[in-house]
């Protein structure tokens, strides 16, 4: 009996089955507690079950063509990148609520960079995503298995033909449950949910080299088509507002607030105010409380490439780092143009989202990094250089430039997970939630309140203030959907796919010195930035691909189109993830058709400007332009 269970321990078919039952239960384990994946019914449940079957049989069924001499450590090592694939999925969804696309991968250099918010999002438990490896090497080095496997090409072909069945089941019952399934890319919780992380995986390796093929077969006509479009929207063209021109000359400065969401601005905390510097600059500049941020995965580098170009970001990844070669026509270059000096101010590395070749094709003259700054223990706290710090070591620079000047600051400190590293930063008590990172939240956000009011005394202290715009606005959420417990706690109302899309509104202060404030009611975002900064400026572009509109024109539509498809009116509110269509003044869920003609624009609209990222179609605007001149 002891002499059969042996036999059976180093039989490689036996190992192999029990390594798949391993990698299939830690996979399930993730798909139902590591994600929000919205199972909605018993089909959905019996999908999630078998998602992972048909990939993991096909991968480690690879290791079956080594060698007999390298077949076990060719198991091995495609077992540890599945479950590597997996756990970086975990671990990313823990603050981006999002699964991790090949673009993203493209940005390894980040990581390094990340510091307490990688040890932040890691837990405990995590271990029961490695154990299993563990114990697989323990039973090959102790049991001393044969080669995994020993099998004849019958049953070798028996494992491809049983991943290709399950993987045909799979994907039949997914497109029962959502038809088209393979065309909303945009929409990974659903690719995840009825495809399985591996076979996500798989779909958007695909995708990926199918976009990148785009540039090699994209040519001028699908430029005039975009211009066609983009000329053709509510509020693009006719009169300017009674602001054009209204900052000519001036310098620009804009200040990227880091995940600063709008629903601070004029809360209190514990009896006190969580932005009181805001909350009064506000009150004497133009201030825009229906404003959104569009950013995707690329988050503080998608608002930059959105505000500069008035163009959206891409649905997987980000511009900054699959596109930094393309052909832009962005606001540095164009003031420029003008006689403007363009910088860009960040207490990071260069190369940090690729900043230090994307920015060379946006059009700026330098761009002061961490190289340039006197970075310190006691000056720095998680990603790096502290706000107030920042500010006053970036001053001597600007002080430096030729006027008049455009520069962009980024703030760093109100970065996930909110961290501060002594008392002086700690200017009001955390929330009591329970949940760190909303509790943490509030601090850092004070935190960086304090050093936008230094900031400003330095530009008057400094004489830069009376010649100079200020635009101040959020750069991306920081609270994401997986806090949903403690911001009900916070807000008082129970989040629904309502207020969470609502939750993306980011604060946008446009303060001019000398000119009287006003509250803007009007919808917009980010992708509206660009044509404002320009038209207050008095610089008009023309034939230009901007899918925005001048906050400041009357005539303009109240309209904006978040990264997944949603979109916000005046009237509406369309929630892309379940596809609820609400009323926006009464919050109240109504029929879905109202909201279909906003989810056909959103889905037009995004897809345009992808083609124009992936096209590089802004390489061909000389000879359209030429072609109108003709």
């Amino acid at each position: 009996m002891f002499n059969q269970e042996r036999n059976l321990l180093n039989k490689g078919w036996f190992f192999f089955a029990i390594a798949a039952l391993f990698l299939w239960a830690k996979s399930y384990f993730a798909l139902q507690t590591a994600f929000t994946l919205d199972i909605e019914n018993g089909v959905q449940q019996f999908i999630l079950i078998i998602t992972p079957i048909s990939s993991l049989l096909f991968f480690l069924g690879l290791s079956l063509f080594f060698k007999p001499k390298r077949r076990n450590k060719a198991f091995m090592t495609i077992y540890f990148l599945l479950s590597f694939a997996l756990y970086a999925n975990v671990v990313y969804y823990r603050f981006f609520n999002d699964f991790i696309t090949l673009p993203v991968l493209m940005q390894y250099k980040n990581f390094g960079d990340l510091g307490g918010s990688a040890k932040a999002l890691t837990h405990p438990m995590d271990v029961l995503y490695w154990i299993d490896i563990v114990v697989l090497i323990t039973w090959l080095v102790v049991k001393k298995t044969k080669p995994t496997l020993e099998f004849r090409k019958r049953t070798v072909a028996m494992i491809f033909a049983a991943s290709l069945g399950f993987g045909a089941v799979n994907l039949s019952l997914a497109e029962m449950e959502r038809p088209q399934l393979l065309v909303r890319t945009f929409d990974r919780a659903k690719l995840v949910k009825l495809l399985g992380i591996y076979n996500y995986h798989i779909y958007d390796t695909v995708m990926t080299a199918k976009t990148s093929s785009h540039r090699v077969m994209a040519d001028s006509d699908e430029l005039s088509e975009v211009l066609n479009y983009v000329n053709s929207q509510q509020g693009k063209m006719g009169a300017h507002g009674e602001y054009f021109g209204k900052a000519k000359g001036k310098n620009v400065v804009l200040v990227s607030l880091e995940s600063t969401q709008n629903f601070v601005i004029d809360r209190k905390l514990h009896g006190q105010e969580v932005t009181p510097f805001l909350n009064d600059l506000k009150e004497d500049s133009f201030y825009f409380n229906n404003f959104y941020h569009n950013t995707g995965q690329g988050k503080t580098s998608d608002s930059e490439f959105i505000i500069d170009n008035s163009m959206y970001g891409l649905p997987r990844g980000a511009v900054f780092t699959t596109n930094a070669n393309n052909e832009f026509n962005a606001t540095p270059e164009i003031l420029k143009g003008e006689g403007y000096t363009p910088v860009s101010l960040h207490g990071n590395h260069a190369s940090f989202w690729n900043r230090d070749v994307m920015y060379q094709s946006l059009g700026y003259d330098h761009y002061f990094s961490k190289q340039e700054y006197d970075v310190t223990e006691e000056n720095s706290v998680n990603y790096g250089l502290k706000d107030i710090p920042f500010f006053e070591q970036s001053m001597p620079m600007i002080k430096g430039l030729d006027k008049p000047y455009y520069a962009k600051f980024l703030t760093m400190t109100n970065h996930y997970p909110y961290i501060t590293n002594n008392e002086n930063m700690e200017m009001i008590e955390p929330a009591e939630t329970g949940d760190g990172s909303v509790d943490r939240y509030f601090q850092t956000v004070r935190y960086e309140d304090e050093s936008i009011k230094k900031f400003f005394q330095m530009m008057k202290e400094q004489g830069e203030y009376e010649d100079t715009i200020f635009v101040l606005y959020g750069d991306h959420y920081g609270i994401s959907e997986n806090h949903n417990r403690a911001m009900s706690e916070i807000l008082d109302k129970e989040i629904r796919p309502f207020e969470h899309v609502q939750l993306q509104k980011v604060p946008l202060i446009v303060h001019i010195p000398g000119m009287e404030g006003k509250k803007m009611d009007t919808v917009g975002g980010q992708i509206d930035l660009k044509p404002t900064i320009l038209h207050l400026l008095g610089i008009e572009e023309q034939n230009d691909v901007q899918f925005g509109t001048d906050l400041f024109k009357e005539d303009r539509e109240d309209f904006t189109i978040l990264r997944d498809g949603s979109v916000v009116t005046d009237e509406y509110v369309y929630a892309a993830e379940g596809e609820h269509c609400y009323d926006k003044a009464t919050g109240e869920e109504i029929d879905s058709k109202a909201c279909t003609p906003l989810k056909e624009k959103a889905e037009t609209e995004l897809g345009y400007s992808d083609k124009v990222v992936y096209g590089d179609l802004l390489r061909f605007m000389d000879s359209e332009q030429q072609e109108n001149k003709e």
